[in-house]
């Protein structure tokens, strides 16, 4: 047995789900700043928010620990960054700017994913002892940037697809739904805690496969077809 060989394996492994997902959720967080600050918005400007630069948008716990402990115990990831805050009262028309701010985010993931899928071309030009690390990071960028949009695109708020339905709904409808905000992590953690004694007990269903897994594999193929990977 080599156990230094072994965590070695696992510890390369690990970066090719957790750099994807630093730069997924580092992307998906700026590209909210800089379309807010586009309409009038300078809150995340003020807040140093406006960079690519993961030091600034990464949690701890929520970009690096939570999705390490995940892949290492389960197989599992998820992670989430620090919100990038958004005063929406400042926005030139905050309904509508509200709207476009909401689905940078999402859009850019869709982005990173073709991106993703159209530097699969480079990867037989890549060193040797590379290209396969290289492979496993830009596959894993696909299918994490295609969960991360879907997921986002999920209509409650807090999460980006809510604060969409709020804009586009008419409005005593979006005052409705905007009353669900504080309740929306709850709803969150239901919906895994759901989803994972489905998966746990046998009863052969998961809410959350229901629900982002279908959709996330869809949009995946469209984005294998658009770039020519498949035919």
């Amino acid at each position: 047995m080599n156990p230094g060989g072994e965590w070695s394996h696992v510890v390369q492994e690990a970066t090719t789900w957790i750099l994807p997902v630093i730069f997924a959720v580092t992307f998906h967080e700026a590209a909210h700043g800089f379309v807010a600050y586009q309409f009038g918005d300078d809150t995340a400007a003020r807040a140093g928010r406006l960079s690519l630069n993961p030091l600034n948008h990464i949690d701890p716990f929520g970009t690096v620990l939570l999705p390490a402990l995940l892949f290492l115990t389960s197989g599992f990831l998820f992670g989430y960054a620090k919100p990038v805050p958004v005063n929406f009262g400042r926005l030139h028309h905050p309904r509508w700017d509200g709207v476009l701010v909401a689905l940078a985010g999402p859009a850019t993931n869709v982005l990173l994913a073709i991106v993703s899928a159209l530097l699969f071309y480079a990867v037989d030009f890549a060193p040797h002892g590379v290209a396969d690390w290289l492979a496993r990071n830009l596959v894993n960028s696909l299918q994490i940037n295609a969960v991360l949009c879907v997921f986002n695109m999920l209509p409650f708020p807090p999460l980006d697809g809510g604060r969409v339905a709020v804009g586009v709904l008419p409005r005593f409808l979006g005052r409705q739904l905007a009353r669900v905000e504080p309740y929306g992590m709850v709803i969150l953690l239901l919906l895994f805690v759901v989803s994972y004694a489905g998966v746990r007990f046998g009863l052969g269903f998961s809410l959350l496969g229901w629900l982002i897994g279908v959709p996330a594999t869809a949009l995946m193929q469209l984005v294998l077809h658009l770039t020519g990977i498949a035919g």
